[in-house]
């Protein structure tokens, strides 16, 4: 059957020139992979490889994206809702403002506003405007930190959070309803010109979301004598991320060849702050320049990444330890200023260590964990509006934090103004770094240590050995992994927690997702990315010592992977 689809293409007279080469020279088993199924929506929506194919991203798969999108706002708004349109910005990729264009086109011809960035912008400037226009909806074309070779596609709802599974399972069937991705039919940029179908927006959304960041500042007034290296590792945070950092007083040099919007991320090996080589040229250029703070944002500006000097060198923080660092900065700030709420709430995710829920609770708020993906902790924010409890903090262990929820999405640019507060506040008010402030946390709320492993599987037998993985691990429950007991598995694909005498719901939405629970409470959770080919392992537990912290979550990822190694 995918030969049938695949000669379709190859005989297309009217297949751009490129999509017509990257057919050329592909053995059977590189295009099976290419035509098999086509592109699916995950955590972060659809990613993909660039190139010709049903699983891969161009002109026909995100027409056909954009169509069951169109078909589904058709569906749930009236004509006059229509109106308000559709907001669409893009990262630097290849492709990127093309697919931008490409979606304007086909939602014209449901007669669907589309506003549309005039160049490149952070994704959660996306999120913002999409509420701040009352917009019906928003897409973003990226890729997010992917390899250059990756393009992709993410939508939101009229709130500003991305679609959450009841809703994107409803596009996605509208989008498979498409069986001839040739014959969707497009607006020229004329004609939505003409019929009022296209509006470019001017500068006025960025001064008022970087308004909007700034308002969470809590000390806008402190001395800022640290120095900062910021590097939008070539993405979309280079314009905005500067004048964030310059307007509000902060002494930032940039590292200049990486302001450039370089689709092939030509000086670094991966564009994600997640990896520590992200920072290569931010290290070098702090250590000419004296710099405390190195700050990294990811091409879509939606992560943040820090590596603070102390001791006389640099040291690498984790999504996990920013994130306890600002929860605690945020709350005991707020306390001391009398601004906290008497009700209020901390979302992270399953994934995320315990240590910033102790901070949260020791405040007396309360903690959601969500399920990953930061579309679910956007859906929780607001079902916050109109209840007496407030949106304090929400984030993620994969770098992702939001303050203010006017964006509905993680925020870079909050976090970076955030953590740059911080650092100013304690090195004045403490004389210490975030490190050293770090440690005091350590040592009030427990040693906490995690380990997330990344196992990449490439194409259509790496995807098989993927699902064979976790459906053994949704089989079978181990007794003992590092010489600890499992104490309960939570099922998220069946819904289920079981322990030794009883199974109950675990009331989140079927997520393929496995977490066991240690009697020490260490735990590790095994769950197949939604936006890359890799199964992703993750770790946690904690101990009287940083070191026997670490000790034991390595102990238990080494068995955890042997068990992987030994399924067929």
């Amino acid at each position: 059957m995918w030969m049938d689809e695949y000669e379709k293409w190859a005989s297309n007279p009217n297949l751009p020139m490129d999509l017509k080469e990257d057919l050329e020279g592909k053995t059977l088993a590189e295009l099976e992979e290419r035509f098999f199924s086509s592109l699916e929506f995950g955590t972060g929506g659809m990613r993909g490889i660039l190139g010709a194919g049903l699983n891969r991203l161009n002109i026909y798969t995100i027409r056909k994206a954009n169509d069951g999108l169109a078909r589904y706002l058709v569906k749930h708004y009236s004509p006059a809702d229509l109106n308000r349109g559709v907001v669409i910005a893009h990262d630097n990729r290849r492709y990127s403002r093309e697919f931008a264009l490409e979606s304007a086109k086909v939602l014209g011809v449901y007669g669907i506003k589309s506003y549309l960035f005039p160049s490149l912008r952070p994704t959660p400037e996306l999120s913002y405007a999409t509420r701040a226009l009352k917009a019906i909806s928003g897409i973003v074309i990226t890729a997010s930190h992917n390899p250059p070779n990756y393009n992709g596609y993410k939508i939101y709802d009229e709130y500003g959070c991305q679609y959450t599974p009841q809703y994107a399972t409803e596009i996605v069937a509208l989008v498979n309803k498409t069986t001839d991705v040739f014959r969707i039919p497009t607006k020229t940029l004329e004609e939505l010109r003409l019929q009022g179908l296209l509006e470019v927006l001017d500068e006025t959304i960025d001064t008022d979301y970087l308004a909007m960041v700034k308002s969470i500042q809590l000390h806008p007034e402190i001395q800022k004598p640290l120095k900062i290296v910021f590097t939008p590792l070539h993405g979309t945070s280079a314009v905005l991320g500067q004048r964030l950092l310059k307007e509000t007083g902060y002494d930032v040099t940039p590292v200049e060849s990486q302001l450039v919007p370089d689709p092939f991320f030509s000086t670094v090996t991966s564009p994600n702050p997640e990896n520590p080589k992200a920072f290569e040229l931010a290290r070098a250029l702090g250590d000419k320049i004296g710099a405390e703070l190195l700050i990294a944002t990811d091409p879509d500006a939606d992560r943040l990444g820090i590596v603070v000097k102390d001791s006389g060198d640099y040291h690498y923080l984790s999504g996990n330890q920013t994130g306890a660092i600002l929860i605690y900065y945020l709350l005991s700030e707020k306390k001391r200023l009398g601004l906290l709420p008497k009700k209020g709430v901390v979302f992270n995710t399953i994934v995320t260590s315990e240590l910033g829920a102790k901070i949260a609770r020791s405040f007396g708020f309360e903690v959601v964990s969500t399920l990953t993906g930061f579309k679910f902790i956007g859906e929780q924010a607001r079902l916050l509006e109109g209840t007496d409890k407030k949106f304090l903090f929400g984030y993620e262990e994969s770098f992702g934090y939001v303050v203010n929820d006017a964006v509905r999405d993680k925020d870079a640019l909050q976090a970076m103004l955030l953590a740059s507060e911080a650092a100013n506040f304690y090195h004045l008010s403490e004389g210490k770094t975030l490190v050293q402030k770090l440690m005091d946390l350590y040592q009030e709320f427990g040693f906490h240590s995690e380990r997330l492993e990344s196992i990449e599987l490439v194409g259509l037998d790496g995807k098989k050995r993927i699902n064979r993985i976790m459906a053994y691990f949704h089989a079978h429950t181990p007794t003992v992994v590092a010489s600890i007991r499992i104490k309960s598995k939570a099922d998220y694909l069946k819904g289920v927690i079981q322990t030794a005498s009883e199974e109950s719901p675990t009331g989140y939405p079927s997520s393929d997702v496995v977490k066991y629970t240690l009697e020490d409470d260490s735990w590790f959770v095994l769950r197949p990315s939604g936006t890359e080919p890799k199964l992703k392992v993750y770790v946690a537990g904690s101990a009287e010592s940083l070191a026997k912290a670490n000790q034991k979550t390595q102990a238990i990822l080494l068995e955890v992977k042997a068990m992987i190694d030994a399924i067929d």
